[in-house]
């Protein structure tokens, strides 16, 4: 068997290495996946155990325990048989009647859940589909300026992951008010009262030391109706719910449910963005806290009242990528399973009003449709859980480095602005500022950057190497896109000696979002690479700086449409990331242990390990993608060959020697006509064509459907009336097209007759109608035949 010959490569850059080895390329989307499975889930049931009845005195379900089962099948059989990989999910729960004191404990079926393939998709109903991670506003307060008369009144929105949106705003009458959900505005001193200030005394004596934040309380006071904590809960509960009557015992019930632990989680993310803004600590103890409490509030308002003071101050620029966080698959499917339990939970209560306490089983108060329900409606129709693009495994890896804007909770393509889809400052080094689809989506479905992660909160960062009085250190550092405002931070390419001293005097370098130059010795980080900015399809672009910005753009989005060839073959002209993209799709047959290949083929590659054992590796042949395209694993060792542990044992059929192959290397002539044309006119040699250098195969799927009509069942037959038997040639006796025949457009693939409804006979048909005993067999053709312009075998 031939292998395939490995290219001496030759690097032309002056900076031969990055100076920090590139990561996983879906590594964010399996590990999230994996904490889900870990923590997450586990998490979400936590939140709702026990379930108690309506009255909290007839019966108390608690869930005990919950477990993954063992994957149903591999992920082969699944697309094959069009099922679904799956695992079983079940709970363990314990059921007390409180009458009795009684305990009784089942285990309960809940779902199939879908899981996770090796290469970061799903596989529904047999076609494979990804999660799209989701980039949206991050948890926190944000501050905004409201503009009245030529002048900026300063404005903070607090936003929870679950519970009401707080906005606390400034007024030009000199006072502070609050709406809770979008509803009327009420005083801030009565959010103040309710949290634990109850008297004016106590609400001036916290805003003593600020001078602007104590006039404008003393302002707002002026205007507060509400002299005590009763009439504070009083006066919000009426803005919150109009019309309805307020006691003082029925109001501070509805506040406290609204900002009490169960309904109102301001998350680690809001927490941490909090405490960064305001400068306090970042502990794991701090960031437990997930209510709003007195100190925050306060906090906001001194914050709103000083802003208000300085003419200078500037809001939040809400496009700042610092104030974004990514959402991955384990996150969308946490919240997706809150809404499934959230449903449980109801069903369950309510069949607790009604089942006999004395024979009842924890069984018959579980319905678990609703929870499936959710699960398969996020899979199926969410705007986030999209087709796999498959059309080469670049388009594979790139649809799973995306970040939308868009789905349930974002934005829409309508609405969407143009400073939303412009490229940012903090974009870069975490968001490709080249890469993004053309038409209604651009700027709003992004591509993350090569060495681009989420951290724990979901906030992007970058990596930057550390600068010691001009010279450049082994120490690495991740910022996220406030962080590293506050630093110089020279480009990759900037000059420097073989020991990593930066040689010149002076460095370009970047601060709060900005160029400008600085000494040597002034300089705190460098980039690490110098496509550091960039995707994984711009990345692949060589010579990328000298194209024209809408040609990059094209030309990231056109490599992920290129099929795979007959024959792969990878580039001459190369920028060292073909081989990464390759690895990281998880398409390609890699050696697990070193060992001798003791049989090779083009179903299975079995290599023996120094132990003796010997591993299976089987292999896929000609399997359709959801582009249409073919994928299947070519061997890349011969039989008696040693290989290492992650040595290539087969490529894939847009891989050749471990290393992307989506093109050809053509020797083009570019003829420029007096500048009429723009690097689109060129001659090919008709040796392309002969040698089918750019065929590829594709491969589509024709259904027939058979159906039973009110005249009759539709019939599958080689006997179809007013064909010739030239079209008939390739079909078998049962009607259908024989594997290995040669179709073109209008060809007969199934041969297919339906009854017509009876008409007035001939006399020519009462003639065989009294010779032969029957009538005529009256069917019209409704043959499957070969769409225009394809053609196929």
């Amino acid at each position: 068997m031939a292998k395939t010959a490995v290219r001496a490569q030759k690097y032309f850059g002056r900076f031969r290495e990055p100076l920090v080895k590139l990561p996983s390329l879906v590594e964010s989307q399996i590990d999230s996946f994996r904490q889900f499975i870990e923590g997450g889930a586990e998490r979400v049931f936590k939140e709702f155990s026990p379930i108690t009845d309506h009255a909290k005195k007839k019966f108390e379900l608690r869930l005990v325990k919950f477990e993954f089962g063992a994957l149903r099948w591999d992920e082969h059989y699944a697309k094959r048989t069009m099922r679904t990989y799956e695992a079983p999910l079940s709970m363990v729960v314990r059921l007390k009647n409180k009458t009795t004191g009684v305990e009784k404990e089942q285990e309960i079926f809940l779902a199939d859940f879908p899981w996770m393939t090796a290469h970061g998709s799903f596989i529904i109903n047999g076609v494979e589909r990804i999660v799209v991670p989701q980039l949206a506003r991050s948890y926190g307060v944000f501050f905004e300026s409201i503009p009245y008369k030529g002048k900026g009144y300063f404005a903070a929105k607090i936003i929870p992951s679950r519970g009401v949106w707080i906005e606390i705003e400034s007024d030009p009458d000199g006072g502070i008010y609050v709406k809770i959900d979008r509803k009327r505005r009420f005083p801030v001193t009565s959010l103040l009262r309710v949290l634990g200030l109850a008297g004016e005394k106590e609400i001036l004596a916290r805003f003593d030391k600020k001078e602007a934040a104590r006039e404008a309380v003393e302002k707002t006071l002026e205007h507060d109706h509400a002299k005590t904590v009763e009439e504070a809960y009083v006066e919000i509960y009426r803005r919150l719910r109009d019309g309805d009557i307020a006691t003082p015992d029925s109001a501070r019930e509805h506040v406290k449910a609204i900002l009490s632990p169960d309904r109102y989680d301001f998350s680690r993310v809001g927490r941490f963005h909090f405490n960064r803004r305001f400068g306090l600590s970042t502990s794991e103890k701090e960031l437990a806290n997930s209510t709003l409490s007195l100190d925050d509030v306060v906090r906001i308002v001194t914050n709103i009242a000083e802003l208000n003071t300085h003419p200078e101050a500037e809001p939040d620029d809400i496009d700042h990528l610092g104030f974004r966080r990514v959402r991955f698959v384990g996150e969308l499917l946490e919240s997706r399973m809150r809404v499934g339990l959230s449903r449980m939970k109801r069903n369950i209560q309510d069949r607790m009003a009604m089942v006999d306490p004395e024979t009842s089983l924890p069984v018959q108060f579980v319905n678990p449709r609703p929870f499936q329900a959710a699960i398969r409606e996020f899979f199926t129709t969410d705007q986030l859980s999209q087709l796999m693009q498959q059309y080469n495994i670049l388009d594979e890896i790139e649809h799973l480095r995306i970040l939308s804007t868009l789905g349930r909770g974002g934005l829409t393509s309508e609405r969407a602005g143009l400073e939303v889809r412009d490229v940012h400052s903090s974009h870069y080094g975490r968001v490709c500022p080249i890469h993004t689809p053309e038409g209604k989506n651009i700027g709003l479905v992004l591509h993350m950057s090569l060495y681009a992660r989420p951290n724990e909160f979901g906030i992007v960062e970058t990596p930057y190497a550390k600068v010691e009085k001009g010279h450049i250190t082994k120490e690495i550092a991740y910022f996220n896109a406030f962080e590293e405002e506050q630093y110089a931070i020279a480009h990759a390419a900037t000059e420097r000696d073989g020991n990593g001293r930066i040689t010149g005097k002076f460095a370009e370098v970047r601060r709060n979002g900005k160029p400008t130059i600085v000494k040597r010795d002034d300089v705190d980080f460098i980039e690490v690479a110098t496509n550091q900015p960039f995707s994984v399809a711009t990345s692949l672009i060589p010579f990328v700086e000298n194209d024209d910005a809408n040609r990059a753009l094209m030309g990231s989005n056109m490599q992920k449409q290129a099929v795979p060839l007959v024959t792969p073959e990878i580039p001459y002209v190369a920028t060292g990331v073909e081989t990464i993209a390759a690895r990281d799709s998880g398409r390609l047959v890699v050696a697990e242990d070193p060992g001798e290949v003791t049989y090779a083929d083009a179903q299975k590659i079995d290599v023996k390990n120094s132990a003796g054992k010997t591993k299976e590796y089987k292999l896929v042949n000609f399997s359709r993608t959801n582009g249409f395209t073919t994928f299947h694993h070519r061997p890349a060792v011969s039989v008696g060959e040693h290989v290492k542990k992650g040595a290539i044992l087969a490529d894939t059929s847009t891989s050749s020697g471990g290393q992307l192959a989506i093109g050809q290397n053509v020797r083009v002539a570019f003829l420029p006509w007096y500048g009429a044309n723009y690097e689109d006119a060129i001659v090919i040699s008709e040796r392309l064509a002969k040698d089918a250098r750019f065929t590829s195969i594709h491969m589509e799927e024709f259904v027939c459907v058979v159906r039973d009509t009110k005249l009759g069942p539709e019939v599958t037959t080689h006997d179809i009336p007013n064909v010739s038997e030239f079209k008939l040639r390739n079909l078998d006796e049962d009607g259908i097209v024989r594997i290995g025949a040669e179709v073109r457009s209008g060809d007969i693939l199934v041969g297919k007759v339906t009854p017509k409804g009876e008409t007035q006979l001939t006399p020519e048909e009462r003639l065989l109608h009294a010779i032969f005993g029957e009538k005529a067999k009256d069917v019209k053709d409704t043959s499957l035949r070969m769409e225009g312009g394809k053609r196929g075998r």
